[in-house]
């Protein structure tokens, strides 16, 4: 991984189903779009998957996110 990340890193999924908060190497926010429903998790990644998980993400290996804006992050918390 990179170390010149400067956390926090906000991503979605291209499909605009999962937005994400990477708020460190071990730790993110996840917000899934389920229809009209949103669903709020957070994660510490303590399991060699999970950190893995996080790697892919923002090194974007399968090419499946797109960086946006915080703002774009909050206001899918504020909707539901």
């Amino acid at each position: 991984m990179q170390q010149d990340i400067h956390f926090p890193v906000y991503l979605k999924y291209k499909n605009g189903r999962s937005y994400f908060k990477i708020i460190s190497a071990f730790e993110f926010e996840q917000i899934q779009v389920i229809g009209a429903k949103c669903i709020f998790s957070k994660t510490t990644a303590n399991q060699f998957p999970e950190k893995i998980f996080i790697t892919d993400l923002l090194q974007n290996t399968f090419n499946n996110v797109e960086v946006i804006k915080e703002n774009e992050f909050k206001n899918l918390l504020q909707t539901d």
